[in-house]
């Protein structure tokens, strides 16, 4: 902008563009960053308008433009800490209102970083809000649309706005995190967004349609958006901003849908739940909902016969003319009656049932329902009483995926000879009633931070959790627990002791399990604390209730014996253990080693069912044996992975340092990493139960389970430092963070200005003359950087009307639009690095200051040449 036009609004006194020049020469002298800073301020004193000489400043200087900390941003950021200092610089009426004027033009290529320093140096938000919606729109019909989101977020704007308009766009640039801040602040946008985003899920809806709507979309992956990841994105936010489910109808639908194919493949191909068990879920998932019924009667012909099909469209009072005609005629023929033999049945198979299975040594009269605080205190006396050891076991309520966490139901304590029960919706709705509500919690306090009394339990983390997701007063009790132990971490002991442990000495394959004879089920093989119960105590405990409706009152007796069971087993495993523990590989100090401390809790990892824990953060296959010394140090280009398509994140790091990486899409199966990890020989990086899966299709050693509760840097800081992989400066950047390319084009930043001219001009070129393709004179052909490989040979091609479509030879594009002009303007850049996989395009910048900052714990200084890069 011409610096002349803004001459005459400013008073006299000392010229701000004496004082820029000043302050460019300190700014290039880091070491003299105490003495750039007095200057600012000093000079800032000596102007008459330091306001109108900021943006004197700023108009003759473009190295604000770009990404990172420029001096226009430090110069910025010292005069909003200033005016504090000296309010009284601050202006108002026409003086302010022509300041914002002249800030308007320069904020179209404003960096995020500088909006708000310029917003509260010029008031921008005391402006006339339909010029600053203007300002917005204008922004948004030139397709920057995450420009135009961010200076809504600065301005509080989005109230005024259409969350589809500005949303979609930013949706379609996988932009999710500015979508979230962009409603953040707003429940009824963030409702508003909820309803477009279920609209979205609709099977008869095109989302490819939808995009055709928002020109100059860069970067869009159509396949991306797919109704998995945006069912995957409404759930989340449904949990974030606590908005009701029903806002939500078809992804809700799509849910409950994958729940009753869930629940007839365990009644029906399983056969590992009951039939009281699975009607109750099977209720109350379709509830009224005609839709879901629908399903169900279509999976009952598919599963079951036509009486049974018939009896649940009777149960949900189905009219006729809905239902198949087979199932009608037999709904008119059908008599309500009881079929004995049935029962008979099922009796049969209960007792033949009770031999394969733990049995509770207790009578059943010991085991105490308890659902008010009178019988409460016979369990208060026994419990706290000191020296006690005490069996903890919670049940809840399958979510099935559904909003939010689990609330715990029953609480199981069992001590030798007697199990409690604790109905804890009931209990604690009773202490409301008689403002007793810190009574129950103050209980549960106590057994727990008692030192003197011993607290068994497996996987006790998990079950904290979801006891204070239950009674918000119980959170942060594991930081107060004592003497606890988590027979969680005695079975992984039992795992490193004997080579057969994981199978409990059975030839069982867990992907393909074996045919049940008798039930003509999948014989499934035992896992958690029910495999910890086979191995120590002969039997594994029976299962088929543990996914029963623990909410639904009264319990039935099935549930009550279960319950009792998986509490009841803590205590004579951790017994026989503590009797005898070289029987079972363990030291002889187990008792002194576990008893009496606290336990070590790592932080509780979403599971399906809590009894299906996955494999430990940071376990390999194969590195539970005790290795003598670490692995050999390997270099970035020796390794490579494949990451699990909830780990992308993390693979976008390690290509950044270097690390060959191959990332599953969204929509993937988690059993395709095995597939490459095979076929290419790679290391599979996953987290979570996929582990469990993935880790017997790959050698020893070549699956890899992260904590999936670290952030990405974390992540890639813990996969380094386990295969001992030596990263140094050189091979930062060495790889394409977006197609994994290990080459570069090495282009002269005059050559590279031409092209992007050229590029531009030919967009608005409309005549067809040139040839569709021409190579490069040798003249003219750019020698290959050395950043990883080089390309010999490489040269620039042209395709397209008049160099529309730059590319490489081959048919790589280059992707020139997404260099910002003011890149180029840069003195200090001489060369720009194009990636010969993908076309993007790398020039030297703060970017790779950054990455050395974060990741300087583990690099190896080598003296090499350090090469910078900054993503197109």
């Amino acid at each position: 902008m011409s610096q002349e036009g803004n001459s005459g609004d400013r008073p006299a006194g000392q010229d701000p563009l004496l004082l820029l020049k000043t302050l460019q020469l300190l700014w290039t002298k880091k070491e003299m960053k105490k003495q750039l800073k007095e200057e600012i301020r000093r000079g800032f004193a000596g102007l008459e308008d330091p306001l109108a000489g900021l943006l004197d400043m700023l108009e003759s200087n473009g190295d604000w433009k770009g990404k990172g900390h420029s001096l226009g941003y430090y110069i910025s950021s010292e005069l909003q800490l200033w005016m504090k200092e000296h309010p009284a610089v601050q202006q108002s009426g026409m003086k302010l209102k022509k300041l914002q004027a002249r800030v308007f033009r320069i904020l179209d290529q404003c960096p995020a970083n500088l909006l708000d320093p310029l917003i509260s140096i010029y008031q921008l938000h005391t402006a006339d809000r339909n010029y600053l919606l203007g300002h917005v729109s204008h922004l948004y019909h030139r397709g920057d649309y995450k420009e135009a989101a961010i200076l809504s977020i600065k301005l509080k704007l989005q109230p005024d706005q259409d969350v589809e308009k500005m949303c979609a766009p930013l949706l379609f640039q996988d932009k999710i995190n500015l979508v979230e801040d962009y409603v953040a602040e707003y429940p009824e946008l963030q409702c508003r967004l909820l309803e477009i985003l279920d609209t979205w899920c609709e099977p008869d809806f095109n989302i490819r349609d939808m995009a055709r709507q928002y020109q100059g979309l860069s970067r869009y992956k159509p396949d991306k958006l797919n109704r998995k990841m945006l069912s995957k994105l409404i759930f989340r936010l449904l949990d974030r901003f606590n908005v009701d489910p029903a806002l939500c109808p078809n992804v809700i639908n799509q849910r409950h849908l994958r729940t009753l194919n869930y629940l007839f493949y365990k009644r029906f191909v399983e056969k590992t739940m009951t039939q009281e068990n699975w009607a109750d879920h099977i209720q109350s998932t379709v509830g009224e909902n005609r839709w879901l019924q629908g399903h169900l009667i279509q999976l009952l012909l598919r599963y079951c016969d036509l009486n049974t099909a018939a009896r649940w469209a009777q149960r949900c009072s189905l009219p006729e003319e809905v239902l198949p005609s087979e199932v009608a005629d037999e709904l008119q023929k059908l008599e309500i009656q009881e079929r004995v033999e049935e029962a008979t049945k099922e009796e049969n198979y209960k007792e033949v049932k009770k031999k394969d299975y733990y049995q509770l040594p207790i009578p059943r009269a010991n085991i105490r329902l308890l659902q008010n605080w009178e019988e409460m205190m016979q369990c208060y006396e026994k419990v706290l009483k000191p020296g006690q050891i005490v069996g903890i076991d919670m049940e809840w309520r399958p979510s099935f995926g559904m909003v939010g966490k689990p609330r715990v139901s029953l609480l199981q304590l069992a001590v030798r000879d007697e199990v409690f029960l604790l109905d804890l919706p009931r209990l604690l709705e009773q202490a409301e009633v008689k403002g007793e509500k810190e009574k129950l919690p103050h209980f549960i306090q106590r057994l727990y931070s008692d030192a003197t009394i011993t607290k068994l339990g497996y996987g006790m983390s998990g079950d904290l959790s979801s006891l204070a997701a239950t009674c918000s007063t119980l959170k942060g009790m594991d930081k107060q627990s004592q003497s606890v132990v988590d027979l969680l971490t005695i079975d992984k002991l039992l795992q490193k002791s004997s080579t057969d442990w994981k199978k409990g000495g059975l030839k069982v394959d867990v992907l393909s399990p074996e045919q049940s004879c008798e039930d003509g089920g999948l014989r499934q093989p035992e896992k958690g604390l029910s495999l910890l119960v086979q191995h120590v105590l002969g039997k594994p405990l029976d299962k088929t209730e543990q996914m029963s409706n623990w909410e639904k009152r009264p319990l039935r007796e099935e549930q009550i014996l279960y319950a009792a069971s998986d509490a009841y087993c803590l205590l004579e495993v951790y017994e026989k253990l503590c009797k005898d523990p070289e029987s079972f590989g363990l030291s002889s100090d187990l008792t002194e080693s576990l008893v009496g401390k606290p336990s070590v809790k790592p932080r509780a990892k979403k599971q399906l069912n809590k009894q299906e824990v996955p494999s430990p953060s940071g376990q390999c296959k194969g590195s539970d044996k005790e290795t003598s010394c670490p692995p050999a140090p390997i270099s970035p280009k020796e390794f490579s992975v494949v990451c699990d398509n909830m780990l992308q994140g993390l693979g976008r790091y390690l290509r950044c340092l270097g690390v060959d990486v191959r990332m599953l899409e969204n929509e993937d199966d988690h059993r395709k990493a095995a597939e490459i990890a095979r076929q290419e020989g790679r290391v599979i990086l996953t987290s979570g139960l996929p582990y469990q899966t993935l880790r017997s299709h790959v050698g020893e050693g070549r699956c890899f389970s992260v904590n999936c509760s670290e952030k990405a840097k974390e992540q890639a800081l813990q996969v380094l430092k386990h295969f001992n992989v030596h990263v140094t400066l050189a091979d930062i950047f060495s790889r394409c963070q977006v197609c994994n390319c290990d080459k570069y084009l090495k282009v002269p930043k005059e050559r590279m200005r031409q092209l992007v001219e050229d590029s531009r001009h030919s967009l608005g070129d409309s005549s067809t003359g040139c040839p569709t393709s021409r190579k490069e004179k040798p003249g003219g052909t750019c020698s290959a950087a050395q950043p990883t490989g080089t390309t010999p040979g490489q040269q620039l091609e042209s395709t397209g009307p008049c160099g529309a479509d730059v590319g490489l030879v081959g048919g790589t594009a280059l992707q020139l639009a997404a260099i910002p002009s003011g890149v180029l303007e840069k003195a200090e850049l001489t060369d720009f690095y194009c990636c010969t996989g993908c076309g993007k395009v790398f020039w030297e910048g703060s970017h790779f200051g950054r990455v050395v900052s974060q990741f300087q714990d583990i690099l190896v200084t080598t003296g090499g040449e350090q090469r910078v890069y900054e993503l197109s």
